[in-house]
């Protein structure tokens, strides 16, 4: 079993409340919009980090991080990417590929909206996590932990950090 906290759109902005809901994580994934390497940095420490780059991202980050990361998990093919949409608007570059392959889990930011729906077309769960940084015109800032265990989703919780500033 995997325990994984995700979060996306942190436009730079660092939350110590990451370190606590984290902390209890086997991996953090962050679906792009990092911000800064010192926000990877700093989660790095927490936990490994697996990453994808996002549209603000610089070049610093995109060497490092891919527009796009699948790989399996605990028997479980996930897909991760920035703009990817979601069950019924899928991306234009995202199309092709999640319908001759479906992932078992498909996760993108990008729209600041959360959004945890089950695609009953391609038998995939769709996670975004939200926004967990202060820019943009989300509302509430929100991640998300979950747990996986031999190809099943387990756990699955919202957190809301609160009312931007």
């Amino acid at each position: 079993m995997k325990k994984i906290g995700l979060l996306s759109d942190t436009h730079a902005y660092w939350d110590d409340r990451y370190i606590k809901y984290f902390s209890e994580c086997d991996e953090i994934w962050h679906a792009g919009d990092i911000g800064s390497m010192d926000v990877l940095k700093k989660l790095e420490a927490i936990k490994p980090v697996r990453a994808v780059y996002g549209n603000i991202d610089g070049h610093e980050i995109r060497i490092i991080c891919p527009k796009h990361q699948r790989f399996t998990i605990e028997g479980v093919d996930v897909w991760m990417t920035h703009i990817g949409g979601y069950p019924g608007k899928y991306a234009t570059d995202v199309i092709p590929e999640i319908y001759r392959k479906p992932p078992k889990l498909f996760i993108s930011g990008h729209s600041h909206i959360l959004k945890v729906l089950y695609d009953k077309t391609l038998g995939l769960l769709h996670i975004n996590p939200g926004a967990a940084g202060q820019y943009g015109f989300h509302k509430k800032r929100t991640l998300v932990r979950f747990c996986i265990d031999n190809g099943e989703f387990e756990n699955l919780e919202i957190v809301e950090l609160g009312d931007k500033f």
